[in-house]
């Protein structure tokens, strides 16, 4: 589950420290997976991210994951970054310059498919990483 992630360049932040130095005057385009074992992380969100940025022709400078339920402390900091959402698993979230400027929460991914994940995802992909935009 993991691996799903780091294998397509997500680096994977495992303690608050790790968030911190990742988020901290971020500047740039990142892409964060707030990854989890449930069945619509594996089926949609995963899926859905690693197509989205195969096809995209605009891509994040940065991907970060955390991981749910496996990395707690990690996942508490990086969801202080993603106030003022709830907490919620899978997500993913973009952010410009270390802002946060979309959000994608469970109940967003739940029921639709990995390709409706990925068309979601491109078209915030082009809206908030495309340098036209900047």
């Amino acid at each position: 589950m993991r691996e799903d992630l780091t294998s397509v360049g997500f680096e994977e932040l495992t303690t608050p420290a790790e968030v911190d130095a990742a988020m901290t005057d971020q500047q740039g385009t990142a892409l964060v997976m707030v990854n989890s074992v449930c069945g619509c992380a594996a089926g949609a969100a995963r899926p859905g991210v690693k197509a989205a940025l195969a096809v995209s022709a605009v891509k994040p400078e940065h991907l970060y994951t955390v991981f749910a339920g496996g990395d707690v402390d990690a996942t508490a900091r990086m969801r202080e970054y993603l106030l003022p959402y709830p907490p919620s698993s899978p997500a993913i979230a973009i952010f410009k310059d270390g802002e946060l400027v979309h959000f994608i929460e469970r109940h967003h991914i739940e029921g639709r498919s990995a390709q409706m994940i990925a068309q979601h995802l491109e078209m915030a992909l082009e809206e908030f990483c495309s340098p036209a935009n900047a």
